[in-house]
């Protein structure tokens, strides 16, 4: 299992993805018409969990094992509204949860601080997986969730039974983050420094949606969502942590905003960058129009039995739901790794 295995590439065609979509529903004995279901994930249970009540769709069968599928932002749990009910038909309880500031996620106390780093958001997740009485799962994730899934792997190997990575290793430092970069990569990051002005913060707080269908539009640049789409994920913004989690989180990354104590011992160990030794899966779009590493510069991270696919073409940033079939296979295969 911690022999590192050479990377491989899974081309996948957006013009055959029906055809694959029938295929994959074939191999793992589901009707066709399965994997090409879209609709709005629900119904939303809550459950308290840490500081959190926390709001979470489950499908499939309560006995199955266990999914855990962590969204990004500024998406929210719909970006599996299409591969968690190809996971449920193949026999998995899946659990997509709302991360904090997002959805019906509600901080249980007011006092609680609205604190957006790293080490929160995996918080969470695990206290989620102890209030559902669910030992160990599969992580799977984009952008906040796969760095939320990356650091369970690292914290909590023992909770997790393999992993699927969007865009790969994506634990930080606010140490390297203090680095410049080159300006076109600096480029990139427009949003971060904006939101670490006043300006910024009220910008996005007069400007949410307008601001994440930017976000959208520019990260996945081939991607035509529709507006009943975008609606349908925009909806999660209203809620009242929100911009202050979405503030914390990129201010906290450069600095400028402190974390909280609990959490400084786990932050010194994600500091190092750790290896993953958690059976993992990594997946990158061709059009992932967001800051993202190469592949090959995170390939060394990963130190158990590894693969990963790039994912074809015109795939942007929210693979799980631009390109549903091969997630949901990739969370297959890693189960069975």
């Amino acid at each position: 299992m911690n022999s590192l295995a050479p990377p491989s590439a899974l081309q996948l065609d957006r013009r055959h993805l029906v055809g694959a979509a029938a295929v994959f529903a074939a191999e793992i004995g589901l009707p066709a018409s399965v994997a090409a279901q879209s609709r709005p994930l629900g119904p939303i249970r809550q459950v308290e969990a840490g500081p959190l009540s926390i709001g979470y769709a489950e499908l499939g069968p309560p006995q199955g094992p266990a999914v855990i599928l962590l969204h990004g932002w500024p998406y929210d749990i719909n970006s599996y509204a299409e591969a968690a009910p190809i996971l449920a038909a193949a026999g998995f309880r899946v659990i997509v949860p709302h991360l904090r500031g997002y959805g019906t996620t509600r901080f249980l106390s007011s006092t609680t601080p609205r604190n957006g780093q790293q080490a929160a958001l995996a918080a969470d997740a695990v206290a989620l997986m102890d209030a559902l009485r669910i030992p160990a799962a599969v992580v799977a994730g984009y952008d906040w969730g796969a760095r939320t899934a990356n650091i369970m792997a690292v914290l909590h190997p023992e909770r997790c039974k393999a992993m699927v990575s969007v865009s790969g290793y994506l634990i930080g430092s606010q140490a390297a983050n203090r680095q410049p970069l080159p300006p076109q990569a600096e480029l990139a990051w427009w949003y971060q420094y904006y939101f670490a002005t006043e300006r910024g913060r009220l910008g996005y707080a007069a400007n949410t949606a307008a601001f994440a269908q930017l976000i959208w539009q520019t990260a996945s640049p081939r991607w035509r969502f529709d507006e009943a789409t975008f609606a349908r994920s925009a909806a999660a913004f209203d809620n009242p942590d929100h911009v202050d989690i979405v503030i914390h989180n990129y201010c906290w990354r450069l600095s400028l905003a402190e974390g909280e104590a609990q959490y400084d011992a786990v932050e010194r160990v994600l500091a190092t960058g750790p290896a993953i030794y958690v059976p993992t899966i990594t997946l990158e779009g061709d059009a992932n129009g967001a800051p993202h590493p190469d592949p090959q510069a995170y390939a060394g991270k990963f130190s158990g039995k590894y693969e990963h696919r790039t994912i074809r073409p015109g795939i942007g940033h929210n693979l799980p739901q631009e390109a549903p079939e091969a997630f949901a296979r990739a969370v297959v295969d890693a189960s069975r790794m």
